[in-house]
């Protein structure tokens, strides 16, 4: 048989491959020497971009040391407080060399002008920096709560550091439109395409309309926003979404913006796959969910992302160790070097099924985001909270599903049947804690700082910083000039915050639909109304989110259901102290508190909690507590006097409602003391 091809027809393994997309562990933690370490070791292993994961102080603009920061402090990520911190992160790492994606929104100006003036400090120019700041403050409204500052301050913000990258870091990034927590919320695909192109065109429409960049030259501010997006265990349709994203933003891009250049209008993002997912029963199941939702990124080359990151396999546990990253790691090098992906064209094309479902989903998005325009874009659908409160009503539909069993989850609603995992049995567990003191630590070195710098310098360049901000002029280069003079995030942020003001975004919760009907509340509503008769007015929760914490899906949640099963429900949102949570309970007179904690913050914070709740005379409330909290902290937290505990394992919704019931039944807590 013959093997004759003409020269057009050659094999396939004859094609050079494709290069690889940038590979990414989402890292950072405890101290900035201690980050670093893990940014060399990573690097050494293979990973050829950094991503900085920063810890929930520095995102929300306040040093370690306010009273805010307390248990917070290298929790979820990577302390940086000033430029000697973000020196120490850096050491070692040409920046003129490294692609670096910072994961930091309401202080992205911040963070990014620490970063060029270390590029500064190494000599290296300006235009050879790439990276990315993530700068995405409406999805900070809707799902990750680390805002700081009201929509339009953010977004003059997110202006100022778009339209400097334009004249000054042309390589860099200065929007990653980020719908991955959108799903992490809850969205649906559609919504996760319409907010996020929403998200776009707002941040666009501000830049064009400030008419700083040159109407001609609009086009390369435009191809410099990139996204980031998460995918899910539906692959099909997950990867259908990508496809519906390039289209979209090739349309959006020529139609409302006029950009003529089809290689500007290409849509570049990266990507973390779903951490939503992740279970905390039969926690190894979730390396085959990784490699699934990985493999919806990268099979189609029309849609591959630049960029990709890996959760790890214990994240629903805590946080990961080096090793766990490194699996992670191996799992996008084996897929792009030991097999053929990059060797093909796309493998999807011309396939009817997968077109069908492509302008599906088109059509739909089509439909919300003319919605959403007709309200007054973005920033309008988040004050209204319409976009918060459809976020909280998918939710609230899909965890029913998983509740009704509607919705397969391995392990979790289906075959629990397990064998002890030996992965959980490693030298130090199976999961990575921040060590003891070292928030103190940072404090310490926080107060030397202050006391070694230049006094003087820092008033003058945080006058001029609000000098700036007061006259509407771009913040970038006085905040670059207080980087090299010693300003601390905390320093900064206070100064905008002078400014600017404060903004607490809608919870989305007292308008999300009632979901009873599908939940099956009939027992619980009778078990409720019972109990609220006893007590002599309706059964009254407290649902509160201590500390800089913004992940609050959870809580509207517990919220959502407890509302709909006929309690009286006191929910204010994120980011409050434990004095004001206490506060709340004593004027609210309620029945019964819930504390949710996701950023292992969660002993210090309740044990703030309990001691205040006691003083105030409320000991006699029962206090539970939700959260990713490892098993050997629940023995700390129920000395401290913690009613009950649950963690992800614990999605039965109406089961935990019972347990509330049952906590606050006079008559069964005192057969139960």
């Amino acid at each position: 048989m013959s093997d004759e091809r003409k020269p057009d027809q050659a094999k396939p393994d004859a094609r050079k491959p494709d290069q690889p997309w940038i590979f990414r562990t989402y890292a950072g933690h405890s101290t900035p020497k201690a980050s670093n370490e893990l940014y060399l070791k990573n690097l050494a292993k293979g990973q050829t971009g950094l991503s900085v994961a920063f810890d929930l102080p520095t995102q929300t603009g306040y040093d370690s040391d306010h009273p805010l920061a307390k248990g917070e402090v290298g929790k979820v990520g990577v302390p940086v407080a000033h430029i000697g911190d973000m020196r120490t992160l850096l050491a070692g790492i040409p920046l003129g060399k490294m692609n670096t994606s910072m994961t930091i929104n309401a202080t992205a100006a911040w963070m990014l002008s620490l970063y060029v003036a270390i590029a500064d400090e190494q000599g290296v120019s300006r235009n050879q920096l790439t990276g990315t700041v993530q700068n995405d403050i409406i999805k900070e409204y809707l799902s990750r709560g680390t805002y700081v500052f009201p929509p339009q301050p953010s977004m003059r913000l997110i202006k100022d550091v778009t339209v400097f990258c334009y004249r000054e870091v042309p390589r860099w990034n200065p929007m990653n439109v980020c719908s991955y927590h959108l799903q992490e919320a809850g969205a649906t695909p559609v919504q996760e395409l319409a907010y996020a192109l929403a998200t776009a065109q707002a941040v666009l429409d501000t830049v064009r309309d400030s008419g700083e960049i040159p109407e001609e030259e609009f086009g390369q501010a435009l191809a410099r926003v990139s996204f980031f997006v998460n995918a899910g265990m539906r692959f099909v349709t997950e990867m259908c979404k990508m496809r519906a994203f390039v289209e979209l933003w090739d349309e959006i891009a020529e139609k409302r913006y006029g950009v003529t250049d089809p290689k500007l209008r290409r849509f570049r993002y990266g990507v973390q796959v779903n951490s939503l997912g992740l279970t905390e029963p039969q926690p190894e199941n979730n390396v085959y969910r990784i490699l699934v939702e990985m493999l919806a990124v990268v099979m189609s080359k029309k849609a591959r992302a630049r960029a990709v990151q890996l959760p790890a396999w214990n994240e629903a546990l805590g946080l990961p160790r080096p090793w766990d990253q490194q699996w992670s790691l191996r799992m996008q090098q084996i897929v792009a070097y030991e097999t053929d992906l990059l060797e093909y064209g796309d493998i999807f094309d011309g396939s009817r099924e997968i077109d069908a479902k492509v302008e599906a989903l088109k059509a739909e998005a089509r439909e919300e985001l003319t919605r959403i325009e007709a309200m007054g874009g973005a920033i309008a659908a988040v004050d209204s909270s319409y976009m918060k409160q459809r976020l909280v009503e998918a939710n609230a539909a899909r965890l029913q599903k998983i509740e009704s069993g509607e919705q397969v989850v391995v392990g979790v609603n289906r075959w629990t049947e397990t064998e002890p995992s030996p992965l959980s049995g490693g030298v130090g567990g199976s999961i990575m804690t921040v060590p003891e003191g070292v928030e103190r630590e940072q404090v310490e070195a926080l107060k030397a700082w202050r006391a070694a710098r230049d006094a003087k310098a820092v008033d003058a360049t945080l006058t001029a910083l609000r000098e700036a901000a007061q006259e509407g002029r771009n913040i970038m280069e006085p905040s670059i000039a207080c980087a090299k003079a010693g300003v601390t995030t905390g320093e900064w942020g206070d100064t905008l915050r002078q400014v600017f003001g404060e903004y607490r975004a809608p919870t989305g919760v007292s308008r999300a639909a009632a979901q009873g009907a599908r939940a099956d509340l009939t027992t619980i509503r009778a078990d409720v109304a019972r109990l609220s008769a006893k007590l002599g007015r309706r059964l009254k929760l407290l649902v509160g989110k201590p500390g800089l914490d913004g992940h609050s899906n959870g809580a509207e949640q517990i919220a959502v259901r407890a509302r709909d099963s006929g309690m009286e429900v006191v929910y204010e949102g994120i980011r409050l102290t434990p004095a004001q949570i206490v506060n709340a309970a004593l004027e609210e007179s309620v029945h019964i508190v819930g504390l949710s904690i996701l950023s292992g913050s969660h002993v210090p914070l309740v044990r703030d909690v309990m001691d205040r709740m006691r003083a105030a005379g409320l000991s006699d409330i029962p206090v539970v507590v939700g959260g990713i909290i490892p098993l050997e902290d629940e023995a700390t937290l129920k000395a401290c006097g913690v009613a009950a505990i649950y963690t992800p394992k614990d999605f039965q919704l109406n089961d935990i409602m019972a347990g509330l019931v049952q906590l606050t039944d006079p008559d069964l807590r005192m057969l139960a003391s």
